[in-house]
């Protein structure tokens, strides 16, 4: 996916679409949606009930007949019909009038590095839906590092990491473009899910839906600030009756290392195939940690010791993307303009 600054300045939407949550942010306006991606549809009907946080709090709580669904996956639109009613319904009517009175509305999306062109196909096929003429793709590693202020376009290193629910992406990126990047199956969700297995296997417990996250964000990562036990309410596997139980978060954060340790590989084969150059400018810079699960428990201080380069968070890293495509269509990233040499 190629970046013109040109056509990107001609869109008056830029959209997030997440696995976890949908971010739109319109031009002169900022961000005006930040909701889960999630929709509850009754099956009976056909009609969709909620959408974005109140869908999210009906997930397990549901009966039969209405069913929660989440239409975007790894950050691929999975379900372009259903992703289509939610963004209609967390845009609002007053935003819709006001794309359908500009006949040659733009649009632009991030999508992870290397999506399939099915991927961009759905995600262009999804905002056109909506009412948009022309789609613009843009690379999330990008818009995710204009976000966190990272200079992007100047010759030298500057690397990102960015966390998502379900995939974690890494790359180098110099003078505006990608220089090498990975993308690892392994994220937030991965995180949940290992939490998940160990309180299941360790203490028999099954844990509600929306239980996981809240527990594992509660870890630290230094030691010295986490509670020596968690009180965890699930239920018993065994009887199926409500039961609570003392957890220790030391246990729990050993049992999040190893989906962990899959970032670190990645991190890993983005340095090795990065010119040595470069490789010594990250020395100095360091890593800049962005996206919704950036705030991983444990994981700042592993990349440290795993690379001997300083590790950064971003002041808001959940909305870096949505922010750095925004600020590309308000004109305000300049690029370094390399004119060739005359003969």
């Amino acid at each position: 996916m190629t970046i013109s600054l040109a056509q990107l300045r001609r869109c008056s939407a830029a959209v997030d679409l997440g696995a976890a949550r949908t971010r739109v942010y319109v031009k002169n306006q900022g961000l005006v949606v930040d909701e889960p991606t999630v929709a509850a549809v009754n099956t009976r009907t056909g009609s969709m009930l909620a959408v974005g946080a109140q869908a999210e709090v009906m997930d397990g709580r549901t009966p039969d007949y209405i069913r929660v669904v989440r239409p975007v996956s790894n950050g691929t639109v999975v379900d372009i019909d259903m992703a289509q009613r939610l963004l209609r319904h967390l845009v609002g009517d007053k935003l819709r009038k006001t794309w359908r009175r500009r006949p040659s509305m733009r649009a632009a999306v991030c999508l992870p590095y290397g999506s399939e062109p099915l991927a961009q196909r759905a995600a262009v096929e999804t905002l056109t839906g909506l009412g948009a003429r022309r789609v613009e793709l843009v690379d999330t590693l990008v818009a995710a590092a204009v976000g966190c202020g990272l200079p992007v376009e100047q010759p030298e290193a500057t690397m990102i990491v960015v966390c998502g629910a379900g995939t974690t992406q890494v790359a180098v990126l110099s003078l505006g473009s990608i220089v090498a990047a990975e993308t690892v199956p392994v994220g937030g969700n991965a995180i949940d899910h290992a939490v998940i297995q160990h309180l299941r296997l360790q203490h028999d417990l099954m844990l509600p839906n929306q239980s996981s996250r809240p527990l594992h964000l509660m870890l630290s990562g230094d030691g010295e600030l986490a509670p020596g036990s968690t009180e965890v309410h699930g239920r018993d596997v065994a009887s199926g009756l409500a039961r609570s139980v003392h957890v220790d978060t030391e246990r729990v954060r050993r049992a999040i290392i190893t989906p962990l340790t899959a970032i670190l590989d990645g991190i890993g084969a983005v340095l090795r195939r990065c010119p040595p150059d470069l490789v010594a400018d990250l020395g100095e810079r360091g890593i800049m940690l962005a996206g919704g699960s950036a705030l991983i428990p444990g994981l700042e201080p592993m990349i440290h010791e795993a690379t001997s380069m300083p590790v950064h968070i971003a002041d808001q890293p959940g909305t870096c993307a949505v922010q750095g495509l925004g600020a590309m269509i308000e004109g305000k990233v300049q690029p370094l303009h390399l004119d060739p040499l005359a003969p």
